[in-house]
């Protein structure tokens, strides 16, 4: 019987994508980065791109969280604006300022989380940063159904790591066989749930191929995240 969710935030249920892109967009503005770029999605592409990978850098312990965030503004613009150190840093508290203030969640977020809370334990276990995460879960609307959250940051190991899930089923009093993990990241949620030997729950809107690596399945797969109410 399943007794407690842990969830993803960023892009599972806080709408990492569309409210990053906005607060870009208000930097890219204010700053006067168009004088640089042919438009906002030429730049907006090639950031997401270079962020991407750093995540995924980041979630293997190749780099810290102060490599990741000079270097995600500093490639995008390189050979184009000259940015020392410190000026990185004031436009990234800027941009995670403004991050932290949006409210968009993925569609059916809350009427799930509300649903979900009503019947089990809710821990969110993410890789952010503990600087925006609790302010993107309260002004999103979204704290009211989380009973406890787990960061990577706090624990000093990143998903897909087993220790950050041991952490998380410390923190609710939880044993693995009654626990699920939804998310929408294969690398991070599902092969760290596999890790920990927790059933996961691949949230996956965009319909990607599931990677074949011979061992790592999750117990199901969903478009949208409404579907958990057919078996939750």
């Amino acid at each position: 019987m399943i007794k407690n969710i842990f969830v993803d935030l960023d892009d599972t249920l806080w709408d990492t994508f569309n409210n990053n892109k906005e607060c870009l967009n208000e930097v890219y503005a204010d700053l006067g980065w168009g004088r640089h770029f042919a438009s906002f999605e030429t730049f907006f592409e090639k950031y997401y791109c270079i962020n991407d990978r750093l995540w995924g850098e980041y979630r293997k312990g190749l780099i810290n969280k102060n490599e990741l965030t000079l270097t995600r503004f500093r490639e995008p613009l390189e050979g184009v604006i000259s940015l020392t150190d410190e000026e990185i840093l004031m436009i990234n508290d800027r941009f995670l300022a403004s991050s932290a203030s949006k409210t968009g969640v993925v569609e059916g977020a809350l009427e799930v989380l509300e649903y979900l809370h009503n019947r089990y334990k809710i821990v969110v276990v993410s890789n952010g940063f503990r600087e925006v995460q609790d302010a993107k879960l309260r002004n999103s609307g979204l704290a009211p159904f989380v009973d406890f959250m787990v960061l990577s940051e706090d624990v000093g190991i990143n998903k897909p790591h087993k220790m950050i899930f041991d952490r998380a089923l410390s923190t609710c009093r939880g044993r693995r066989a009654e626990t699920v993990m939804i998310g929408d990241s294969w690398d991070a949620d599902i092969v760290g749930a596999h890790n920990a030997k927790i059933p996961s729950v691949w949230f996956n809107p965009y319909k990607l191929n599931m990677p074949e690596d011979g061992t790592t399945r999750p117990v199901r797969q969903i478009a949208k995240l409404r579907d958990c109410l057919e078996f939750l």
